[in-house]
């Protein structure tokens, strides 16, 4: 008799707390089965099937417009190289002039020349452009007007052809240099063109999600609309901002 209730008590604390594991179990499942589950989305009608089969047309035409804008925003920065380049060589164009322009200020002693030295002096003008023109300092028309003499008198003394030389450089630089500001201003264009495409693409995108009643289903969150407007596609955006 003894034994058995010493038995009862020893396996009671077991019992317990296999009655307490039943208990946390049924708990567990009765909480899983109250919380409701999302009801599945309803079929797309024909509408909106058409709507988002529009929105995926338009969105590859954004991604193709994307790559044109990206390409074309490339080429206005070269552009822009260009004009600082163009620049520079200008402007160092215009201190060697403005040196030579100087040192041309002070009166030159007046001899009897050499017998052929006119001919020296037209050798060295004639050589001296030819090999600025060559180093792309002044352009072939302007070569062209050294050795026919239109406008360049070869008789001069050196000094001053040199000064007259240093001139037309510069005169050639600036020419250049204007011409790269007008490609630059035209990429630009292009670059803005460029961009209000996309943007109206990713627009109509956008708005084709909205008239489907699915932008829910296909967009996690509104960080996907804030991407379709991306400023590292968009020059001008990108013009203002620096």
């Amino acid at each position: 008799m003894e034994s058995a209730v010493q038995s009862f008590f020893v396996s009671l604390p077991y019992a317990a707390a296999l009655w307490v594991v039943i208990l946390l179990v049924v708990a567990v499942a009765g909480a899983l089965v109250s919380v409701p589950t999302k009801a599945p989305a309803p079929p797309l009608t024909g509408p909106q099937a058409d709507a988002l089969r529009f929105a995926g047309e338009v969105a590859v035409a954004a991604e193709r417009a994307a790559t044109t804008a990206t390409r074309l925003r490339a080429e206005w920065a070269t552009a822009q190289e260009r004009v600082d380049a163009a620049w520079a060589a200008y402007d160092e164009a215009d201190r060697q002039a403005r040196e030579s322009a100087r040192a041309a200020a002070y009166p030159l002693m007046s001899r009897r020349r050499k017998p052929g030295e006119n001919a020296v002096r037209e050798r060295w003008l004639h050589s001296a452009a030819t090999a600025a023109c060559r180093r792309r300092e002044i352009s072939i028309e302007q070569l062209n007007d050294v050795l026919a003499h239109r406008g360049w008198n070869p008789r001069l003394h050196p000094v001053v052809l040199e000064g007259l030389l240093h001139n037309a450089v510069r005169v050639h630089r600036l020419s250049q240099y204007e011409d790269a500001q007008k490609l630059e201003q035209a990429a630009w264009h292009e670059s803005e063109l460029a961009a209000e495409a996309l943007r109206s693409l990713r627009a109509e995108a956008a708005a084709a999600l909205v008239r489907a009643g699915v932008a829910g289903r296909v967009v996690a969150d509104d960080q996907w609309f804030a991407d379709q407007w991306a400023t590292a596609e968009m020059p001008a955006m990108a013009k203002a901002v620096a």
